[in-house]
């Protein structure tokens, strides 16, 4: 009887799930095509589990913060690698499952939102530090080669930075959510393509190129400038948006 009851709760709160999807404005292809339906069974099953948001956004803490620690202490190989990926997508897609519960259950919080980007800019910076001391073992890569994870994790730090922000700011003064400059476009299918490579998800499944230090450095510094080159263009754009609203210089 309790199996059967878990098995209804669980349809019922998919069927549910797919009408409580935030907006898709400004996520890049991965996050919004391939997480965030990844994350749909899982807040399913955490909400016919009776977890609560918070539980699964500590799930997802685990299992990003564990590849990262494999990622700075483990020896690459192609075992490792794909244990690192592994977890990064779950952990990846849990933290969408938090939000999705949240809303299906009608128990978001200004706690566990903070709790949710709290995890994420510890990530954002982490993981490139992770890379960093990684690199340093290898004997494939110049020195040089060094300063990109830096410039990663501060460009990743600054670029999470400037988007909560930004989003706070609006809502504090009363903008409806998705509002801001560019904001039908960014909802676009080709938008989502176009900043693919800032895209996290891209960065977790680039991981199984890990024990490969040529192709995974060739392919993470592309990332990164890549990166670089969108958070000058959003930097003018979010600026752009809070000026109109009126905010003081």
């Amino acid at each position: 009887m309790t199996s059967t009851r878990t098995r209804w709760r669980f349809r019922t709160a998919l069927a549910e799930l797919r009408t409580a999807q935030k907006s898709s404005s400004g996520a890049a292809a991965y996050s919004r095509f391939i997480n965030r339906p990844l994350g749909r069974p899982l807040a399913a099953a955490a909400a016919a589990a009776g977890l609560t948001p918070t539980q699964v956004t500590l799930l997802s803490a685990l299992c990003t913060f564990s590849a990262i620690g494999l990622i700075a202490a483990a020896e690459p190989n192609a075992a490792t690698s794909v244990a690192v990926a592994a977890l990064l997508v779950l952990g990846y897609a849990l933290d969408s499952a938090d939000g999705q519960l949240a809303r299906l259950t009608g128990t978001g919080s200004a706690a566990g939102e903070w709790l949710d980007h709290f995890f994420d800019a510890l990530k954002a910076a982490t993981i490139h530090l992770a890379v960093l001391i990684s690199w340093a073992r290898s004997d494939e890569l110049p020195p040089a080669m060094l300063t990109v994870p830096l410039v990663y994790s501060a460009v990743a730090s600054t670029y999470f930075f400037g988007m909560i922000g930004a989003d706070f700011l609006r809502r504090a003064a009363g903008a409806p959510p998705g509002a801001g400059s560019g904001a039908a476009y960014r909802s676009s299918p080709l938008y989502a393509l176009a900043v693919l490579p800032t895209d996290y998800g891209l960065l977790c499944l680039a991981m199984l190129l890990l024990w490969l230090p040529v192709p995974f450095a060739t392919l993470y510094t592309l990332m990164a400038a890549a990166t670089v080159a969108v958070l000058a263009l959003a930097a003018m754009r979010w600026y752009r948006s809070l000026t109109a609203l009126g905010d003081p210089e």
